[in-house]
């Protein structure tokens, strides 16, 4: 299993209780994670504050993307690459009807995508509703 302390440590972050958890959640679980979510699992042990700014930390360190979400709030997914390595965000994502976990479908790309002039695009996302493969 991956260390939590090595994914800090290769993204130049100091480590805290907070980011270690926080990491920890999104190793077990496997799947995209909401704000809401990780308060929830980590049974207040760090206050909402804490948590939003550690996943904007995240972000910008690119630990993890953001996923589209059906409802409108944001998920948040664990990057699987290394630090030094060249990757996308720019893939499939799943979310099933049934118990609502949205996975990253990282060998699906999405096609590119030709903007008219003057148009420039910052993000691109897919996300595939139905039934996964533990709900069906």
């Amino acid at each position: 299993m991956i260390n939590p302390h090595s994914i800090l440590q290769s993204h130049k972050l100091r480590i805290t209780d907070c980011r270690l958890e926080i990491i920890r959640e999104f190793l077990d679980k496997q799947v995209a994670l909401a704000h809401s979510d990780l308060e929830e699992s980590l049974d207040n042990q760090f206050d909402r504050v804490t948590i939003y700014r550690t996943l904007k930390t995240f972000v910008d360190k690119d630990v993890i993307h953001k996923v589209l979400d059906d409802t409108g709030g944001a998920k948040y997914a664990l990057c699987s690459h290394d630090e030094d390595q060249e990757h996308s965000h720019e893939h499939v994502h799943f979310k099933c009807e049934v118990c609502g976990e949205t996975t990253c479908l990282e060998d699906i790309i999405l096609p590119q995508v030709k903007l008219p002039a003057g148009f420039q695009k910052n993000e691109m996302s897919l996300l595939v509703q139905g039934i996964c493969e533990k709900c069906h």
